[in-house]
């Protein structure tokens, strides 16, 4: 299945793009920071008897930032302005409105399973099911901070060309980047976002919530994919999930980093596709 029919919505005063293609069970799929909704077209030509209804971010792809980030919630730069979590959650369940859709099944990457998460603890009558790639529900520890202060400062000085080349690089398994070097080429292509909203997800990711005590409330099946080469969300990370109250199937994909199911989409669909049968009407 291909990402077909592109629409757009308006969620808190910015324009938001998405893809709605297929039929069947609804999937909501939200990708990893930098990169935009490009990043599930291998996985979604893989599965099939879905509707994959796949946005854009804000700030991310064709979907604009906004302009009244506020400032504050990253206490290390208050003056910053942050792209909360609960921002994001309230332009998907405005996406969800928008497309008249009651309850959908989710999937999330990196930032994309962080805003499922804000998504369970404002909504979860509307999520069926949550699948997390490669994502985790510990907050950053103290050297992840120090890390998005320095890249924050990086992107403000020298702008976001150089840190993508080095992130398109670093995000990508070492197995992938030998056998098939062009997924690099690809993954940089989507990293198309502006200093400023570098700057605010950078921000929102710094001041996400710890949402462990979370996880223990979740009462819908939870699939949890780490990838093996994954040097940012580990496999000990999502041992977490285990402790999710409505079941979690939990496995390591080999030969893969932190963008998973775009390095490995059969590989990824093959998990999803027998587990996502629990929800055939």
């Amino acid at each position: 299945m291909s990402l077909g029919t592109n629409g757009n919505y308006v969620s808190g005063g910015a324009r938001l793009s998405y893809s709605d293609a297929g039929q069947g069970l609804p999937v909501v799929l939200l990708h990893p920071t930098p990169l935009d909704r490009e990043y599930w077209r291998p996985l979604t030509r893989e599965l099939a008897g879905i509707r994959a209804i796949v946005p854009d971010l804000r700030g991310h792809g064709s979907s604009e930032l906004g302009s009244k980030l506020p400032a504050g919630a990253f206490t290390r730069l208050p003056a910053a302005p942050v792209l909360t979590m609960s921002q994001l959650a309230a332009d998907i369940l405005a996406l969800l409105d928008h497309l008249k859709i009651s309850k959908a099944v989710f999937g999330g990457c990196s930032i994309g399973g962080y805003v499922m998460l804000e998504l369970w603890r404002r909504a979860p009558l509307r999520m069926r099911g949550m699948m997390f790639v490669c994502s985790k529900p510990q907050p950053d520890s103290e050297a992840n901070l120090t890390k998005r202060m320095e890249t924050i400062a990086r992107a403000r000085a020298d702008g976001v060309d150089a840190l993508f080349d080095g992130m398109a690089q670093n995000m990508v398994a070492p197995s992938v980047r030998g056998e098939r070097p062009e997924v690099v080429t690809e993954v940089r292509a989507q990293m198309t976002f502006t200093v400023d909203a570098l700057v605010a997800v950078q921000a929102g990711l710094a001041a996400r919530p710890d949402s462990v005590s979370t996880v223990a409330t979740i009462r819908a099946p939870v699939l949890a994919i780490a990838g093996a080469e994954d040097s940012n969300v580990t496999a000990a990370d999502m041992e977490a999930f285990r402790a999710a109250p409505g079941g979690c199937e939990l496995h390591v994909l080999p030969c893969a980093g932190h963008y998973a199911a775009y390095e490995r989409p059969r590989k990824v669909a093959a998990l999803m596709a027998p587990w996502l049968r629990q929800f055939a009407d």
